[in-house]
């Protein structure tokens, strides 16, 4: 039986917790330089990393992709560290999700790693949370809350919050539409 993250309010589920993360480069050498969180609230959090001395691994077609410079990274990132402590006091003890699980994965292990800091929460697949036929239909749904929502992508918050909705368009379209109308408020 396929595990769910469906915490009832009236009817309907709560999301998961979405992580994203952006990154230097493709492959070998390249290392995380934003993540993004959108919050079972539909809050989203965002932090650009400042790389570590020794991360100097960076892939112009990388930069084209996401549009974050090196150079804004060195000024107005934040420090390791600090991005590792802020996200375990966010998400301590809970499970996160991702649709990049194996390379969203590896980028925040090694994050935490370089920051000497205990990863406190887990993270996995979205998909895992979906049935056969939810996946069946996921890239499409993905398309549809593109078009509903403008988002942009390729930046860390925008992109949590795009496969947040995604799942809650493709499991629950009434707490889609709640969703969409609470962040649209705020």
């Amino acid at each position: 039986m396929k595990k769910r993250h469906m915490r009832a309010t009236k009817s309907m589920i709560t999301p998961p917790i979405i992580l994203d993360l952006e990154a230097s480069g493709f492959g070998r050498g390249s290392y995380p330089i934003e993540v993004g969180l959108a919050m079972d609230d539909g809050h989203l959090e965002s932090h650009l990393i400042q790389p570590f001395d020794h991360w100097t691994h960076w892939q112009e077609s990388a930069e084209a992709i996401h549009g974050i410079s090196r150079a804004q990274l060195i000024e107005g990132g934040e420090e390791g560290r600090f991005v590792a402590d802020e996200l375990n006091r966010l998400l301590h003890g809970q499970t996160v999700y991702s649709d990049g699980w194996g390379v969203d994965r590896s980028w925040l292990a090694l994050l935490f790693h370089e920051a000497g800091v205990f990863q406190g929460f887990k993270i996995d697949t979205i998909f895992s949370l979906l049935s056969e036929v939810q996946l069946e239909s996921w890239n499409v749904n993905k398309e549809k809350v593109l078009k509903i929502t403008g988002l942009k992508l390729h930046r860390a918050g925008t992109d949590a919050s795009l496969i947040q909705q995604t799942y809650l368009y493709t499991v629950d379209r009434p707490a889609f539409e709640k969703h969409l109308r609470s962040i649209s408020a705020a």
